[in-house]
């Protein structure tokens, strides 16, 4: 059985399953966060919803260039969780499938193309406090710290 954080699934309610690859990037004590201003200010793993027909891998490299502008390499799945949630950007309850990697961030291109995101190297253990998402958190804190 899959590990769910957040709240459960609201009876009556119907959801948009909405599948998502997510990316701790450790470098030298820090992780490579990226700031989402709107709807609301969050500090997330960088990543993002996978695009129908798309590869997993392929919208992880996709998501992490446009919230951060770096590109990573040596990706590996570290696990996965569920969340039964409200996303204000599309107007829908989703089940979100959350798919959470490692990888290696190797380079900047220049800042991040998504609006209102801003890339940020967190140390670690503040990165383990900061993030918006309790999975993400409990990921960070038993696969990193």
């Amino acid at each position: 059985m899959m590990r769910r954080y957040g709240d459960s699934p609201k009876a009556g309610q119907s959801y948009t399953f909405r599948p998502g690859v997510y990316v701790i990037l450790p470098r030298a004590g820090k992780l490579l966060l990226t700031h989402q201003s709107s709807p609301y200010p969050e500090f997330q793993l960088p990543g993002g919803g996978v695009d129908p027909g798309e590869h997993p891998l392929t919208a992880l490299h996709r998501e992490v260039f446009e919230e951060t502008g770096w590109r990573i390499a040596d990706a590996r799945r570290l696990g996965a969780f569920r969340r039964f949630t409200w996303m204000p950007e599309y107007e829908i309850w989703a089940e979100k499938l959350c798919v959470i990697y490692t990888a290696r961030p190797v380079f900047a291109l220049g800042d991040p193309t998504e609006p209102g995101h801003t890339a940020h190297w967190v140390p670690t253990d503040v990165a383990a406090q900061v993030l918006g998402n309790p999975g993400e958190r409990d990921l960070v804190t038993r696969h990193i710290l």
